[in-house]
């Protein structure tokens, strides 16, 4: 395998900047399950405050955020719903039916979104012999919608006609701050209409661990109780939370460079024979595109890249994807193009 791999399959391929590094290696520590690491708690009341939320817990992944987020807000036989293509359905080992015993009502958005007419039409009267509609959730942004963006507007309305079915909301907030660079809107307006919502401090933002739920202190207290019973608790985490306090000085803005890089991606992909783009609407930095024209199937594709140094991810029978990330250059992106014309059968 060449030397100098380009792994395109997810921003979860970052590592951390010699410069994050640093600031780790300098972070005031203490046992942070005993609430004596300095630095956790500066992260933590800085994402509270970011999401417009009273309290906050670092946790060790975006999974556990959700999982315990589930549990909190719901009861076993419960029932949560989401877009059909989320995160939580797709991509969590069945982590919601396994430890908080909920149902998940997939709706059929587009590109990831759902409209209030959806939710509301999803949330069924009162019986005993159907699951109890308790949960709402939005992933912002959209992994399988590729990369798409919930507009403001829209997550106010599916949130108010949530509220108004008695549901408490969610906000997964993998990539939050993809959805902030690209659009503008700050991360507190996006998060603040959520009863819960979490960032991630690895992906796009370089962090080598951890996330960060936000929310009600009293939901907070009950997310602590299941961060102990799932062995979430940490003992000197400020090195963690340290990477997380580098990666919101010096990270969130430049991810407008992924998103350009993404542009470059689609735009180049789109110019290869027998390469289809999913969605030429390219908002951040995921890219779909299909294969079935170049004669590949995805695995075969995606396994034909790597041993020309190519890393990218198969979703499908013909459908690939590429994410761009702090790892990788505009330069990058021109030689993960020649990698793929090379490979047309």
């Amino acid at each position: 395998m060449p030397d100098a791999f380009l792994d395109f399959f997810s921003d979860t391929k970052t590592r951390p900047t010699p410069a994050m590094r640093a600031a780790m290696m300098a972070a005031e520590v203490g046992d942070e399950q005993k609430g004596e690491d300095p630095t956790v708690t500066r992260l933590c009341e800085r994402v509270a405050d970011m999401l417009g939320q009273e309290d906050a817990v670092l946790l060790p992944s975006g999974t556990m955020c959700n999982q315990i987020a589930l549990a909190v807000h719901c009861r076993p036989g419960d029932e949560v719903i989401c877009d059909q293509s989320s995160h939580i359905i797709n991509s969590e080992g069945g982590g919601p039916a396994a430890l908080a015993g909920v149902m998940l009502r997939g709706l059929p958005g587009k590109r990831g979104i759902f409209s209030a007419a959806d939710v509301t039409g999803a949330i069924q009267p009162e019986s005993r012999y159907r699951p109890r509609p308790r949960l709402l959730c939005v992933e912002q942004t959209s992994n399988f919608g590729g990369g798409s963006i919930w507009p403001l507007e829209t997550m106010r309305q599916v949130t108010a006609a949530a509220r108004t079915g008695g549901l408490a909301t969610h906000l997964d907030g993998a990539r939050l701050f993809n959805a902030v660079v690209a659009s503008g809107v700050g991360a507190r307006d996006y998060a603040e209409t959520f009863d819960s919502a979490w960032v991630d401090l690895t992906k796009g933002l370089g962090g080598p661990v951890g996330a960060v739920l936000a929310g009600p202190r009293d939901f907070i207290r009950e997310a602590w109780r299941l961060k102990q019973r799932l062995g979430g608790a940490m003992r000197q985490a400020g090195f963690l939370a340290a990477a997380g306090l580098h990666a919101l000085d010096h990270h969130v803005a430049r991810l407008a460079e992924d998103h350009a890089n993404a542009r470059a991606l689609a735009a180049g992909l789109a110019q290869l024979p027998g390469i289809r783009l999913a969605d030429d609407r390219i908002e951040t930095n995921i890219v779909f595109f299909d294969v079935a024209g170049a004669g590949y199937s995805a695995v075969d594709f995606v396994t034909a890249a790597k041993t020309k140094g190519l890393g990218a991810g198969a979703f499908g029978p013909s459908l690939v994807r590429m994410i761009t990330h702090l790892d990788v250059s505009a330069d990058d992106v021109q030689r993960a193009l020649e990698i793929i014309a090379s490979l047309r059968k």
